[in-house]
């Protein structure tokens, strides 16, 4: 059964929250962050991205940076923009886009949990991006963001958090990407023994987004438990920062793929080397979203096309074969245009569905690449699949938006 737990978390004042509120670390690079920074001392890129704070060609994984991001945020909490909830509470945090919005309850998740595969996950982790968050978590002795995760939708939690959001939230304001955020602090013993008390009964819970930023969390809390000799189990090492959404309040976005070049083909025979796995129709000038599952959107030479694979070319009942990312790799992208390994080939990106189809147009377009690909989105349903079956899905499937906004909450591992 699902652990969650409350802890006195580590918080802004709130007239300083909308400054100091950042995208997580990964979504952009050093220069997009420096750039957000810029003339803003309290944002909170100073403390996931310290290195804006060395010059460009500086290690970013040297203990310097580290001890930066440490010394960033102790300077914050020193000078009372930070501080910390006298007694352990739990937080809703409600996201707003597009006129819907996801309730999350934050808590702290069990080291234990995920260790014992109850926080079930379904992407490989990369150990230098996975060394690099554990770092920070050593050095810091905090979580500095949280991590995203799903539950099976309990509709008494619902109730309980319908209750709280009539309440006047501690936080709430609109970032420039137009999403709202709303905070609010719960301290009440009694709905926080309710909340604990029905999210035992959930059986599993799923990492939506972060997948480094939970293994660091919860290995860095298992290193902790083997160098105390006096490790009891109740330590707060043991838990780790997480917002827990239900999944049926969740959307993920379409990841779509642009590749550099053919592979050798002419355009006439690539489009006949595809027909045998794909119906293809001509959709001129127009974007084409795929509105389906097995229906591919695929922009070449100034035109669009909708490509329907074939039956015999997927396995509904697999659930990694039902995916279109495997349907995609398996008749176009290893078959006819050489791409074997989405994770190291340089001829294949993949675009956020975020960024819209245009971005597609203009890659293309441009001449960086030669082909896109529109995707239509995973569903949660498949995620859970996948995960229950302690499967991996294939690298760039799910594009979780909104993304969570960091510096609104930290949790210590210090009791």
């Amino acid at each position: 059964m699902a652990i969650l737990k409350p802890f006195k978390g580590i918080r802004p004042k709130k007239e300083f929250v909308s400054r100091i509120a950042s995208k997580p670390y990964d979504v952009l690079n050093e220069k997009e962050a420096k750039s957000e920074a810029e003339g803003n001392p309290y944002s909170f890129y100073h403390v996931i991205k310290p290195e804006i704070d060395f010059p460009d060609d500086f290690d970013h994984y040297s203990p310097e940076i580290y001890n930066k991001g440490k010394e960033n945020f102790e300077k914050l909490f020193r000078e009372g923009i930070f501080f910390q909830d006298s007694e352990e509470c739990y937080y809703i945090y409600a996201q707003t886009m597009n006129g819907r919005i996801q309730y999350g309850i934050v808590g702290a998740a069990s080291v234990d949990d995920y260790l014992n595969n109850v926080i079930k996950k379904h992407e490989l982790t990369r150990p230098d991006k996975e060394e690099d968050r554990k770092n920070h978590v050593r050095i810091s002795s905090l979580n500095y963001e949280p991590v995203f995760f799903a539950y099976p939708n309990v509709p008494a939690l619902d109730e309980i958090v319908a209750g709280i959001v009539k309440n006047k939230p501690e936080y709430s304001f609109v970032t420039e990407d137009k999403i709202g955020h709303d905070f609010w602090v719960v301290s009440d013993k009694n709905l926080i023994k309710k909340i604990t008390k029905e999210f035992s009964a959930i059986t599993s819970t799923y990492v939506a987004d972060g997948h480094h930023r939970t293994a660091a969390a919860a290995l860095v809390g298992k290193e902790r438990r083997e160098k105390n000799p006096n490790h009891t189990g109740k330590e707060e090492y043991n838990f780790f920062l997480a917002v827990h959404f239900p999944d049926n309040q969740l959307a993920i976005l379409d990841y779509n793929r642009v590749v550099k070049d053919l592979n050798g083909h002419s355009i006439d025979s690539f489009l006949k080397e595809i027909s045998s796995s794909f119906d293809i129709v001509e959709k001129g000038n127009t974007a084409y979203r795929p509105e389906h599952l097995h229906e591919f959107g695929m922009y070449l030479d100034s035109k669009w096309y909708k490509l329907t694979a074939k039956k015999g070319t997927y396995n509904d009942q697999d659930p990694i074969e039902v995916l279109d990312v495997t349907i995609l790799s398996k008749q176009i992208l290893e078959p006819v245009l050489n791409i074997k390994d989405l994770r190291t080939d340089k001829r294949i990106d993949f675009v956020g569905g975020l960024r819209g189809l245009g971005e597609l147009e203009k890659r293309v377009n441009s001449g960086e690449m030669k082909v896109a690909f529109s995707m239509y989105p995973v569903s949660m349903k498949q995620l859970i699949d996948i995960a229950d079956g302690g499967l991996t899905m294939p690298p760039k499937v799910t594009w979780f938006e909104p993304k969570l906004r960091s510096g609104l909450i930290l949790h210590s591992l210090n009791d």
